[in-house]
């Protein structure tokens, strides 16, 4: 997409130069098969745990289940930017006729158009952020989707969509692509084809290929992606060395990227945090739909063609730990010693809050850059700690104040010592927060993101953590509530 664009936010043109070659090669296929149904609930699947589902089987016109889905509404997220960040022209609504149940076991998202030319449209997403392969195992995100059954000039503009973000991008929403997002199923234009991508690192370039991403499309299996319900597969499979990132359509697999393309700290900022949330979303216009066919929708396009997802589902298989997957907590292993959830505490330790809040100064940087290299740092140690690992990832809320000062900016590492021996055997580096000049605490969380990452999390055993605080930037001092307000979760349990 042309023009300045401060950050290019999510969901650009996959693979622009073959989708134009598949969409001329594929012009004149004629699509077969019936429309298809819904299954009336989620699939059996063995050898893999169910963690997460929805089947849509609300009565007609109800909205899709609030405590499964939050609506996206308008034409982008506060403060966020502008058309979602891609172009496309429509206004996300909480409207029936755009977002509903459809009584026979599926959700129906439905472009509509206005006499004033103006469309609308529905998107939703997860409520949960935490959709992450367990370590040592295997994550599943699968739909079974029938895309707006429209083709040709009548579809030009049409962009359906069933995707999953990092959870970091939630109220930040300039961070992407560094944050990871995994397109399960995309499609343009009602082209016969579904394109899986992945989109990380930085853009322009970077090591996805961005704004394009690293993907890969192909026709739908027997009917046409239009005509029939087909279902839509991603997995991330934690248990093989490198990682590996595979796409299905049918249980046909059309794409996979290994972990081995990219540098550590890429794989880390898309992969070491909390986890990420699914979207579903059908858009009209914008970048990849007009990067085929011009500016769109078109007078010729018809609106009122739904997409169709009978359901949504998240599985895992295998893991249990970053230690040994195939050994899960038994009768002699030692009882969990220590907190998981440390408040940084007065004096330099961390562990459950104490009776009152207070604060610890953070000294000035003296307007040097000390971006990922603590200086003068405020320390808090944690340990020893006795817990099993659980495969998530490090948490935090800091509370920071520079007070009036301008252009201030607060970092934290955090380093896990395993055994208690000295060695950080996993040390983690965010990106700084620059706090506003306005006095008062604001809330420096892990979403703004990983900046590095080295070694591998793991068992503690007698362990310890270090959290260390400093101002990474700026001309004046700051400060971080201590006692009962700042804490740092770790994933063991």
């Amino acid at each position: 997409m042309s023009g300045a664009q401060p950050v290019r936010p999510i969901r650009r043109t996959p693979l622009v130069a073959a989708a134009v070659a598949l969409a001329t090669a594929l012009a004149g296929l004629l699509a077969v098969g019936g429309a298809g149904s819904a299954r009336g609930d989620v699939p059996p699947t063995p050898g893999w745990s169910l963690q997460w589902s929805d089947d849509f089987s609300g009565p007609a016109r109800s909205l899709p289940s609030s405590a499964n889905w939050q609506i996206d509404t308008g034409h982008g997220y506060p403060g966020g930017p502008g058309n979602w960040g891609t172009g496309e022209i429509q206004n996300y609504t909480a409207d029936p006729d755009n977002l509903s149940h459809d009584g026979n076991g599926n959700l129906r998202i439905t472009p509509l158009r206005d006499g004033a030319g103006n469309w609308t449209s529905g998107r939703i997403e997860t409520r949960r952020a935490d959709f992450k392969a367990p370590s040592g195992g295997v994550l599943r995100i699968e739909g079974r989707i029938q895309m707006p059954n429209v083709t040709g000039q009548e579809a030009l503009g049409y962009w359906p969509a069933f995707w999953a973000l990092g959870a970091p991008y939630r109220g930040n929403y300039w961070n992407w692509p560094g944050i990871g997002e995994f397109d399960v199923m995309e499609n343009v234009n009602g082209i016969n084809s579904v394109w899986g991508v992945l989109h990380c690192g930085v853009n322009p370039g970077g090591p996805c290929n961005e704004t394009s991403g690293i993907g890969a499309s192909r026709a739908c299996p027997g009917a046409s992606c239009q005509s029939a319900f087909h279902t839509y597969r991603f997995e991330w499979d934690r248990s093989t060395a490198p990682n590996e990132l595979r796409w299905y359509v049918d249980g046909q697999l059309f794409h996979s990227v290994s972990q081995s393309r990219f540098d550590a700290a890429t794989w880390a900022n898309m992969t070491d945090h909390a986890g990420y949330f699914i979207l579903l979303n059908v858009a009209m216009g914008g970048a990849f739909p007009d990067a085929l066919a011009g500016k769109t929708p078109t007078p010729a396009t018809v609106p009122g063609k739904p997409m169709l997802v009978d359901y949504v589902a998240v599985w895992t298989k295998g893991g249990s730990g970053p230690t040994d997957p195939t050994d899960p907590p038994g009768p002699t292993d030692p009882p969990p010693s220590g907190s998981a959830q440390l408040y940084l505490r007065t004096g330099g330790g961390a562990g459950d809050a104490q009776s009152s809040g207070s604060s610890a100064t953070l000294a000035s940087a003296g307007g040097a850059n000390y971006d990922g290299a603590p200086h003068s740092p405020q320390v808090f140690v944690s340990g020893p700690i006795t817990r099993r690992c659980n495969g998530g990832s490090t948490q935090f809320d800091l509370l920071v104040d520079a007070g009036s000062t301008v252009a201030n900016g607060q970092q934290v590492r955090v380093s896990y010592d395993r055994t208690g021996d000295g060695s950080w055997d996993r040390t983690e580096t965010y990106q700084y927060f620059a706090t506003d000049p306005v006095p008062g605490y604001e809330h420096y969380t892990q979403a703004r993101g990983l900046k590095s990452a080295t070694g591998s999390l793991g068992d503690l055993s007698g362990g310890k953590v270090r959290i260390e605080v400093w101002n990474a930037i700026g001309n004046g001092a700051s400060t971080v509530g201590v006692g009962n307000q700042s804490l740092v979760r770790i994933p063991f349990g």
